[in-house]
């Protein structure tokens, strides 16, 4: 697991131990960066089950103003953190040990350009954070939500969806605001 492009390209990420988190594979992270390529510079990114941080270290790599990094899990916490400061990208990182639905709920006017969803596969664990999202309306008027879920999950939402590409058995999946849609 490394960094593909930009800044911190080639830097090898730490994984997390164990069989809980599934890191986006070096294929499907390029390919997801190259659909939403135009939406990262500059932008204020949420990697909300950051796991390793690496869609986060990614688009700051890639020009990202500022990423939230949002993870429950102690261990895992602890390798974002090492994985961000190997990146060189702390300076342009929030780190924030609580759970998801915490961090929504507590955002406030906080507005996201790009957000970043890959929960654990299946339950409701992704529709619930796009429940939440769209109740606490965190997403800018040109913002993008980017999901990344088991080919089989099912969740609903109240978003347009823009794209949906899918990699073997994992599915990318990009949201925007509906049409008409203001802040």
């Amino acid at each position: 697991m490394r960094v593909v492009s930009g800044t911190a390209r080639g830097c090898k990420l730490q994984p997390v131990p164990g069989m809980n988190t599934r890191p986006t594979t070096d294929r499907v992270k390029e390919n997801v960066f190259n659909l939403i390529q135009d939406h990262v510079r500059g932008a204020e990114v949420l990697d909300l089950f950051a796991g390793t941080g690496q869609l986060g270290i990614e688009a700051l790599s890639r020009g990202a103003a500022h990423c939230d990094f949002v993870e429950h899990n102690k261990t895992a916490y602890g390798i974002v953190s090492k994985n961000v400061e190997s990146a060189r990208v702390k300076d342009k990182a929030a780190l924030h040990r609580t759970e998801a639905a915490e961090f929504v709920s507590k955002a406030g006017r906080e507005r996201y350009d790009v957000i970043f969803l890959d929960p654990p596969y299946g339950g409701v664990i992704l529709e619930n954070a796009l429940k939440q999202i769209e109740t606490f309306d965190i997403l800018s008027v040109n913002g993008i939500i980017i999901c990344e879920s088991a080919v089989e999950d099912r969740f609903s939402h109240g978003f347009a969806v823009v794209r949906e590409r899918r990699y073997g058995a994992t599915m990318i999946t990009i949201l925007q605001r509906q049409s008409g849609e203001t802040e």
